[in-house]
């Protein structure tokens, strides 16, 4: 148990420091030399480092303190020291990328700073920390006065940008709302994972059949499920499995060769962890 501890704890150090190396990149050579800012308290030193001439890497890690000590008791220990490391991580990079710009094409910046953007702080967050208070304090407001994290978020976000707007002026505004936008579409790819397969519930007369032929056809594993039809009050076999896209075409031919009334359903699954089991 200490090893597999100490093992995901040096794993989770290792990511964090390219998540935080990546973000620092993204921030100091795409966004701050086009007077874009990304939300939350990072943006707010964004905006205080222009302004005030003051060092962003510093003002980051001042600002988040406070937030860091209310996740104290609230993420426990472990996250608390992850979060703070990252942050310190992040403040020793964003000096060393200060003076590296990587392109002063507004569009550029916008899309690629966003994609960097997203994959760095994804990296983190999926690593057990974080480099925003934001985040940290809006789990303690949303469980205490019922709003949703991503709404907390959005409202706070809300002046920021408004800020930012006053300060660079509206159209470096609207470009830094954009770039969140494809930040936090990649954060999500990132969390969710690029590995996208297909859940899908087949429901049929002929289950046995299907199912059957979908291990001796496509090699995947299958699970049957119990179910009652709600009008016929009739007992029902499920079929369930998980595969890949690619997959899935043959999946449907091969239903409707065998049912053409089967009902099947199917959703995206983001992550699936585990092997497949052949047919004996």
């Amino acid at each position: 148990m200490a090893k597999n501890i100490v093992a995901k704890t040096i794993k989770s150090i290792f990511f964090i420091t390219i998540g935080a190396i990546i973000t620092a990149f993204a921030l100091a050579s795409f966004l701050s030399p086009n007077n874009m800012i990304d939300g939350g308290v990072i943006g707010v030193s964004m905006i205080l480092s222009k302004v005030a001439n003051w060092n962003l890497g510093l003002l980051i890690v001042i600002l988040n303190l406070p937030f860091i000590m209310i996740a104290w008791k609230k993420m426990g220990s472990r996250f608390v020291a992850l979060t703070l490391y990252g942050n310190l991580i992040l403040a020793i990079a964003l000096n060393f990328f200060h003076n590296i710009v990587a392109t002063k094409d507004l569009l550029l910046a916008t899309v690629f700073g966003g994609i960097i953007l997203g994959v760095g702080v994804g990296t983190i967050l999926k690593s057990e920390a974080s480099l925003d208070g934001t985040e940290m304090l809006s789990l303690i407001v949303s469980k205490k006065f019922g709003f949703s994290v991503g709404e907390f978020i959005l409202f706070i976000n809300v002046f920021i940008y408004a800020a930012a707007g006053l300060v660079f002026g509206w159209e470096s505004a609207m470009y830094s709302v954009l770039t969140y936008f494809i930040g936090s579409k990649v954060i999500d790819s990132v969390m969710e994972g690029f590995n996208s397969s297909k859940s899908v519930r087949i429901i049929s007369d002929n289950a046995s059949t299907i199912g059957d032929a979908l291990i001796d056809r496509l090699d995947i594993s299958i699970t049957y499920l119990q179910g009652i039809g709600g009008y016929t009050g009739q007992d029902k076999d499920l079929i369930y499995c998980v595969l890949s896209r690619l997959e899935l075409p043959k999946l449907l031919d091969i239903v409707q060769e065998i049912d053409s009334k089967a009902f099947v359903s199917v959703v995206d699954v983001h992550e699936v962890y585990g092997g497949r089991f052949r047919k004996k």
